[in-house]
């Protein structure tokens, strides 16, 4: 399985699950290394790279549980620079984390290739259109509620249910749109409206939940659940969220999406050596 990228590059999943790696160009999400401004962001998404990281996600609008959204501009302030400039230096695969069209038309003719909508393109009408003109990738995600008040009404009646249901959904509007199949990424939105119990059982029902027809991705570096269970802060929680990562490859995920890239190369590599 590929999912085909503008300018001639690709995701390859027949080898290792892929990483990619969080540059949050902001100053408030929730773990304080991710955050990087300007050529510091770009040296940050350079070492990823160097350490393997097969994709780098950009994000300048924090979606921690209360956040609020900022303006399109801002965002733009803080992405357009860096990826100009990371671009120059690297062909690595460029995501950014937006939910505003006028933000991904812009950075995609940066040289963004995929787009990471935390609202599964339902927040901005124009999304859907701007992705598949631009024949970028897309990561459908599920959240529940907005980021400022997500957590604090956390109930389904079947979450397995209501996210085949969703996604079922989401599908649908990309492909309306003009989202060819081999574009889509979905991903479950681990921490985004739900409980930690909820969080482990769409890990541990991957694939019956989601199925195989797209890649799976997961993002779950250093989130509270995992502190939830080891009793340790964001910080402290870089084994947790290894074992998490891993188990969550081997019920299905093929990118993981991750704070601490060195760490989860080498772990992908293992994993796929002994055939996971």
């Amino acid at each position: 399985m590929t999912v085909t990228l503008p300018n001639g590059r690709c995701l390859d999943f027949t080898g290792p699950a892929l990483v990619m790696a969080v540059v949050n160009c902001n100053g408030d999400s929730f773990y304080a290394p991710s955050r990087a401004l300007g050529e510091d962001a770009v040296e940050k998404a350079l070492a990823a790279e160097g350490d393997g990281a097969s994709i780098v996600d950009f994000g300048a609008e924090s979606s921690r549980p209360g956040a609020t959204y900022i303006g399109a501009q801002e965002e733009l302030e803080r992405l357009l620079p860096v990826i100009k400039a990371f671009r120059k230096r690297s062909r690595l695969p460029v995501s950014v984390d937006t939910r505003k069209a006028v933000v991904a038309r812009q950075v995609l003719d940066a040289g963004a290739d995929m787009i990471n909508d935390i609202s599964g393109l339902l927040d901005d009408p124009a999304m859907p259109g701007v992705c598949a003109a631009a024949g970028a990738a897309v990561v459908l995600m599920h959240k529940k509620g907005l980021p400022l008040t997500m957590q604090e009404t956390l109930r389904y009646d079947n979450l397995a249910v209501e996210l085949r249901s969703w996604f079922r959904a989401a599908v649908e509007r990309a492909a309306a749109a003009g989202i060819a199949p081999g574009k889509i990424i979905l991903d479950p939105g681990i921490g985004f409206g739900k409980a930690p119990g909820d969080n482990l059982e769409i890990l541990k029902h991957l694939v019956e939940i989601l199925g195989k027809d797209y890649p799976l991705l997961i993002g779950l570096s250093r989130k509270s659940f995992i502190g939830g269970i080891t009793g340790r802060s964001p910080a402290d929680n870089l084994a947790g969220t290894l074992a998490a990562n891993a188990a969550a490859i081997i019920w299905g995920a093929d990118i993981i999406r991750v704070h601490d890239v060195k760490e989860h190369v080498d772990l992908v590599k293992v994993l796929f050596a002994l055939g996971c």
